[in-house]
C-alpha cells in the first residue's frame, strides 16, 4: 500500500451510509436556517463528524474503498504506474 493517508472504509455500504448522513445533515443545516436560525447550523457539526472532517476526504475515501485490492501503484526510477491486480492483459 502507498505511503499516503488512507481514507478508505472497510466496505462500501458503511461508507455510503456515512455519506448520506453527512451530506444530508450539511444540506439540512443550510436549508433549515430560515426556519430555525443559527441553531440549525448545529447540524453542520453532525455532518462534518459523519464525513470525518471534510466532504472531499469522504470522496477520496469512497474511491479508495472501491479500488481497495484492485489497483496497485508501483514506482521505478521516478516513473509510477497504476496497475490492476490480477490483470493478465499486461
Amino acid at each position: 500500500m502507498g505511503k499516503g493517508p488512507s481514507y478508505a472504509s472497510k466496505s462500501v455500504s458503511p461508507h455510503l451510509s456515512r455519506g448520506a448522513v453527512g451530506f444530508g445533515a450539511l444540506t439540512g443545516s443550510v436549508a433549515l436556517v430560515p426556519a430555525y436560525g443559527p441553531v440549525a447550523l448545529l447540524l453542520a457539526s453532525l455532518g462534518l463528524l459523519a464525513l470525518r472532517g471534510c466532504p472531499m476526504c469522504w470522496t477520496i475515501g469512497l474511491v479508495q474503498t472501491i479500488s481497495r485490492g484492485r489497483l496497485q501503484r508501483s514506482c521505478v526510477d521516478g516513473r509510477c504506474e497504476l496497475n490492476v491486480v490480477g490483470d493478465n492483459n499486461r
